[in-house]
């Protein structure tokens, strides 16, 4: 039988937000791989993992997790980070029937995961790749916010402010609700944009939702985030249905 790898979404950060299939998963596992930036460091991946797994089936795996300054594209520092990534994550699958990649969000949405699995696949095609889904950090942010996304025939965008301020701008132009994510250095040209669209006061940011470093903002309010923030930028509704 050929090995398995699995991205498990594990959420924005709040523990009690893993699925229930993610927790089946995490738990039989024989190996739960977490993304860090260096080995050194606990990340928020194997702190909502060490809910559901015993800690010797951790192994933390040194991955790109944001971008480079000043570039886009994956870049020779990236691509050599993924290259090592993979190698370690097939080496577990040479000794191991399923190793789980843990991803904050949904291993389907600007995940590591599918880089790691890309990489894994190509060397080894033999190795069966399974995701579960996860709860996003704009699902969080509108519960905690007290926000509805959207409702009727809004339409919802989006975008990774890595893209850069024209892909926002021209997002909240296009859209109804728009969700920014990847924040961080790009909040200052995302505040110029909504303040362009005088769509300031309709905002709301969130970063390290569920955590004790939970960042929660609006309007007027929101200052520097993380790079790992969230933006969401609803309609105003004056009626009730209105939008049906």
């Amino acid at each position: 039988m050929s090995a398995r790898l699995v991205g498990i979404g594990v959420g924005p950060g709040d523990p009690e937000l893993v699925t229930v299939k993610a927790a089946r998963e995490l738990a039989e596992a024989d190996i739960v791989v977490v993304p860090v930036a260096d080995l050194a460091e606990r990340g928020r991946a194997e702190t909502v993992v060490a809910r559901y797994t015993q800690p010797e089936k951790v192994r933390r795996v040194v991955f790109a997790l944001t971008a480079p300054a000043g570039g886009r594209g994956p870049g020779e520092a990236r691509e050599a980070a993924w290259d090592a990534a993979a190698a370690a994550v097939g080496a577990l699958l040479d000794a191991h029937a399923t190793v789980a990649f843990a991803t904050l969000g949904d291993p389907a949405i600007y995940s590591t995961f599918g880089y790691l699995a890309q990489t894994v696949t190509a060397a080894r095609p033999d190795v069966r790749v399974d995701t579960v889904p996860g709860v996003m950090a704009l699902a969080d942010l509108a519960s905690r916010a007290g926000i509805t996304l959207v409702e009727g025939t809004e339409t919802l965008m989006l975008v990774p402010l890595t893209a850069g301020p024209e892909v926002f701008a021209r997002a909240l132009d296009a859209a109804d609700t728009v969700v920014a994510y990847k924040t961080g250095r790009r909040l200052p040209e995302a505040l110029a944009a909504l303040d362009a669209a005088g769509r300031r006061d309709d905002a709301v940011l969130g970063a390290g939702l569920g955590t004790a470093d939970q960042v929660l903002q609006a309007g007027g309010d929101i200052a520097a985030a993380p790079y790992f923030a969230t933006l969401a930028v609803t309609p105003r509704r004056p009626t009730r249905g209105g939008r049906l």
